[in-house]
């Protein structure tokens, strides 16, 4: 069966929507594997985000395997560490946190990004629903950071930056900042419910105090002093549950 035609478009469901409910991405990366080419449909390869298909009746393959019905739904929590990429493929073959997943056998998904050089915390999961959930800024899952920053920020920088400064046209929401320690160079803790690429260092940069340590020590309810940089472990029924009620 072909693609759908424009004249069709309302038939369907939109194919981000038909891959997050499978468990194979958040509908934010299914737009990425569609502008890279990666998601064919009856054979042909679709790039339109607002594609529709039939889940019935079309054929659908990422990177050539077939979408097959949805799998059990699998929760991880992961302390990554600095120098791996945030990303399930990436095609300069730089290290990805998916390579710290071998004993995984389901194919799950970053829930957000923490960039090259930060760590801490990230939740990996088949779950389009929940991740769509908890990247929408209206649910204001507050994520906590620990963050080291050239020099000693005074009060009134630290005001500043909690009420929203403006990046790139457009005015950060209000977050939490407190001092952690630290001497010649500051310690903060950070908590905030927005995730603009690379925010948190490109905030403290424009108030002069560049960030030369990052990490994510929370995610909502999600806590784990304990996880080893670089492993990971299976979220509990209970931290599961908890974690969709802090987005419901």
């Amino acid at each position: 069966m072909s693609i759908p035609e424009p004249a069709e478009e309302q038939r369907g469901e939109r194919l981000q929507k038909v891959l997050a409910r499978a468990g194979l991405s958040s509908r934010r990366e299914a737009e990425r594997w569609l502008a890279e080419g990666r998601i064919s449909v009856n054979g042909a390869v679709v790039r339109r985000p607002g594609t529709r298909v039939d889940p019935a009746r079309d054929t659908v393959r990422v990177d050539g395997k077939r979408v097959a019905g949805r799998e059990p739904t699998v929760y991880y929590l992961l302390n990554k560490p600095a120098g791996c990429l945030t990303t399930t493929h990436d095609p300069q073959g730089r290290p990805l946190v998916m390579d710290l997943l071998g004993r995984v056998r389901q194919r799950v998904f970053p829930v957000g990004r923490l960039d090259f050089n930060t760590t801490g915390l990230l939740i990996l999961t088949n779950d389009g629903e929940l991740a769509l959930r908890l990247l929408r800024p209206a649910s204001k899952c507050p994520k906590v950071y620990r963050v080291k920053v050239r020099g000693v920020p005074d009060e009134n920088t630290l005001k500043r930056l909690a009420k929203g400064i403006v990046l790139e046209g457009r005015r950060t929401l209000p977050c939490r900042i407190a001092r952690a320690g630290g001497g010649a160079n500051s310690w903060l803790q950070v908590t905030m419910t927005e995730g603009r690429r690379n925010q948190i260092r490109r905030m403290f940069l424009q108030v002069g105090h560049p960030v030369s340590r990052l990490q994510r020590v929370a995610i909502g309810p999600i806590r784990d002093p304990r996880l080893m940089v670089g492993h990971f472990r299976p979220l509990t029924p209970l931290e599961v549950r908890r974690l969709k009620e802090a987005v419901a």
